[in-house]
């Protein structure tokens, strides 16, 4: 018996696991951002001392992760699961990154929506009793990502406004069966929506009614309101996804302007760093809920927060055959103050 799944997508957390520390990563365009003094590490080199992006964002990702352990004040080896991913082929990011950890390690795969699925799963592996200690990390990288899905960085191609930049970026944090959290106390779990939108370079129209979806599934599961959280926070909308998608749950019935808002829109100015539409990719939403919203929350200034990490699961191959993208983004309640 599903004792603890509540409407059709969501499950309540019986023990909510304790989130008892984060660390985040940011490439040199992000630390000149408006959120600068929130993140723990600023690179000042995109190469970060390796000799591909790839192996920059590996690096990266390995480096926030154990920050965040050491932050925790435990060692690697009390961490019990390791749940990461990130855009390259083959997670190359995270799979490098565990092999050089030693921890037992699930790769996950939800495009931009990876940080939140990390955090949904590590959060009832905890909750299921089979875990004290779990590690739900995230990263991308803006050169990796720019030549895999769209162009070699020496054409210098101009990008259209509606297109977004994809964040340099990593974000780890360490779930607890016990803790002084925030806690995450709900879980809505996502479906693959597609709306049939075929361009690349408009990625935040394409996962717009995924996020739309899951926000709504989870209002009508919980019985929450907007007005019940302090910030609900899309992960790489942009000012284009983002506008739609409140539309779209407006339209459902749900007013959700007053606490609405996106990471890719928080990441960057986009209109003195020439950002489009703003920011996007897993490290999008990881490393501003790392950065920003975890610390905004310890410090009392947020309470209750829905990270609603958003996703884009195309791929290069899919979109030379010109397949439309689907799209998913999964949602987590965090929270400082438990109601039994």
């Amino acid at each position: 018996m599903a004792r603890k799944k509540i409407g059709k997508q969501t499950v309540k957390l019986q023990q909510p696991p304790s989130i008892v520390s984060t660390a985040s990563t940011v490439g040199p365009k992000e630390g000149k951002g408006p959120l600068s003094h929130y993140f723990d590490i600023i690179l000042t080199d995109d190469l970060y001392g390796e000799n591909s992006w790839e192996l920059a964002e590996s690096k990266m990702l390995r480096e926030t992760i154990r920050a965040a352990i050491q932050r925790a004040d435990k060692n690697i080896v009390d961490i019990e699961y390791l749940l990461s991913g990130d855009l390259l082929n083959q997670l190359m990011a995270a799979s490098f990154a565990a092999r050089d950890l030693d921890i037992p390690f699930f790769g996950l795969y939800g495009a931009c929506s990876t940080m939140s699925e990390s955090l949904s799963l590590g959060a009832m592996l905890i909750d299921g009793g089979y875990a004290n200690h779990v590690a739900a990390a995230t990263s991308s990288h803006f050169s990796s990502a720019e030549r895999q899905f769209r162009f070699p960085l020496e054409l210098g191609n101009q990008r259209p406004l509606t297109a977004q930049w994809t964040v340099t970026g990593a974000g780890a944090a360490i779930l607890a069966a016990r803790g002084d959290g925030p806690y995450i106390s709900h879980v809505t779990t996502g479906k693959v929506i597609d709306l049939g939108i075929k361009d690349a370079n408009n990625m935040g129209a394409a996962m717009a009614p995924a996020a739309a979806n899951t926000m709504v599934a989870h209002f009508e599961d919980t019985g929450f309101m907007p007005e019940d959280y302090d910030l609900i926070a899309t992960g790489d909308l942009g000012a284009i996804g983002k506008e739609i998608a409140e539309e779209i749950v407006f339209d459902k019935g749900y007013n959700i302007s007053k606490v609405f808002n996106d990471c890719g829109l928080l990441i960057f100015d986009n209109r003195v760093q020439d950002t489009h539409a703003g920011g996007s990719g897993c490290g999008c939403s990881a490393s501003v809920f790392c950065g920003y919203i975890y610390k905004e929350m310890m410090e009392g200034r947020l309470n209750k927060v829905l990270l609603i990490s958003t996703g884009a699961l195309l791929s290069s191959t899919s979109a030379l055959q010109g397949q439309s993208i689907p799209c998913i983004a999964h949602a987590v309640t965090i929270t400082n103050i438990l109601k039994h």
